[in-house]
């Protein structure tokens, strides 16, 4: 395979443990809501036993908050368990358009975090390509990073997707601060080291207010 190993895995342990800890944040956080409005649900059945009239709505209530939160760390761990299993096969062929939704989603706490809103609204059809896909996580995850930082008052980053001329293409805008980045180093080692990987390609467009990443179908070979 083409690229720093070492580089590579510093880049993939930092990736990883970065996404586990957010995803650990956002579990402990709707398990916080939950016992909150369990110990609600607990006082409310303790004055009805003393007979004291309890509103059926504030039981309505408590007990949807409990099924929302419920409903949120199954989304969590699914996406998770995606994750996770990423790691699985050095090449396959994946949904580029699931992909880029799986990193999103890993992404949104990071985005909220920063004021930012990621509006991105699936393809309608499959995008197949072939590639690694733990490193194509980590990729789009360093590009939507940048993206976040670049993305200016508007606070939005647009993702979309399209056929590029060898393979696919995501699209990160409208990215107004991109002229600020001038001077930096970009891209950084760990995104040349996975472009060199994927045989990607990235380009900034500062006309448009854009980044884009392409990425062919070609295998990652060691």
């Amino acid at each position: 395979m083409k690229g720093n190993w070492e580089v590579l895995g510093g880049a993939g342990l930092q990736f990883f443990g970065k996404m586990s800890a957010s995803i650990s944040h956002e579990i402990k956080n709707a398990l916080a809501v939950i016992n909150e409005s369990a110990g609600l649900l607990e006082d409310l059945s303790l004055r009805a036993e003393k007979g004291i009239p309890v509103d059926p709505e504030r039981l309505k209530k408590q007990s949807g908050s409990i099924v929302k939160q419920v409903r949120r760390v199954d989304d969590i761990i699914q996406n998770m368990n995606k994750f996770a299993h990423s790691i699985d096969d050095p090449v396959k062929t994946i949904d580029l358009v699931q992909t880029v939704t799986l990193v999103v989603g890993l992404s949104s706490r990071f985005a909220a975090m920063r004021g930012v809103v990621l509006a991105y609204q699936p393809p309608p059809k499959p995008m197949m390509i072939q590639t690694n896909p733990f490193f194509l996580e980590n990729l789009l995850w360093l590009c939507l990073d940048f993206a976040m930082s670049t993305a200016g008052t508007a606070k939005t980053v647009n993702l979309l997707i399209d056929s590029a001329e060898r393979g696919a293409r995501v699209r990160f805008t409208p990215l107004d601060r991109i002229p600020d980045t001038t001077g930096r180093e970009f891209p950084e080692e760990p995104m040349k080291a996975l472009l060199a990987a994927l045989q990607g390609n990235l380009n900034i467009d500062e006309g448009n207010h854009e980044l884009s990443l392409s990425i062919g179908a070609a295998p990652v070979e060691r």
